[in-house]
């Protein structure tokens, strides 16, 4: 009875990782493959700086993973979600050919105040591909779900209670390291932010106007005062 539910366990590691903003929604396919930010869009970042900042920070970040994640794939392709409704999010998928993506949502590029945030997110996004974060947040997933599966034997439960404690325990397997890899993610991307010119610890400083998630039990996300002060530390090694 466990395979065929397994699916829902790896939509929701996919929906749980690699997010830079918290979001109430799984993100949804790209509307567009091009990394141009449409020319009448009311964005904080301009055409220009948005094409520039991927210019700098692809190779950076492709180099990175070569070094880092041998026999990975390492040729990222970065989309723009142009869909207005879209909430501000930024997030790392693969697609079925095994390509690393990063998707930023229009409202995020509105959002950002200038080139090293746009940077630091990017490098953010591409460390959760270098570090494996996915593929790990999908493997827990399904652990959670089987134990939630087994659990739900031992106890008798109907169809519904079963499939009610395998998403409980996928959603549990996902978080169970989701805090340590967004710091991960922040500590490596720090260095491929710095490493392409930008100011890590500027850029940084958009934690400080997005909400907190704090330090709750089983959150997806550390605090964000947290987030800054890894970003800092990783900085005063360099």
């Amino acid at each position: 009875m466990i395979p065929f539910r397994i699916i829902s366990a790896f939509g929701a590691a996919v929906a749980l990782s690699a997010c830079v903003t918290p979001v109430t929604t799984a993100p949804s396919a790209p509307a567009s493959t091009s990394t141009a930010v449409p020319s009448g869009a009311n964005t904080g970042a301009t055409l220009a700086q948005f094409t520039s900042v991927v210019a700098r920070m692809e190779p950076v970040a492709e180099a990175e993973c070569r070094a880092r994640a041998p026999g990975a794939n390492c040729d990222y392709k970065i989309v723009v979600d142009r869909r207005a409704d879209a909430p501000a999010n930024a997030y790392q998928s693969v697609t079925e050919s095994g390509q690393p993506t990063i998707t930023f949502t229009v409202a995020l590029i509105a959002d950002v105040y200038n080139v090293d945030e746009l940077a630091f997110v990017m490098g953010h996004e591409a460390a959760h591909h270098i570090r494996g974060h996915l593929s790990r947040t999908q493997d827990t997933a399904v652990a959670g779900a089987v134990i939630g599966s087994l659990l739900g034997a031992a106890l008798g439960a109907d169809a519904q209670g079963l499939q009610t404690l395998q998403n409980l325990g996928a959603t549990v397997g996902s978080r169970t390291y989701s805090k340590s890899y967004e710091l991960e993610a922040d500590q490596l991307g720090t260095i491929i932010t710095a490493r392409a010119g930008y100011n890590p610890v500027r850029g940084a400083q958009y934690f400080t106007r997005i909400p907190d998630p704090g330090d709750q039990f089983l959150g997806s996300h550390p605090p964000n005062a947290q987030r800054i002060e890894t970003v800092k530390r990783t900085m005063a090694t360099m």
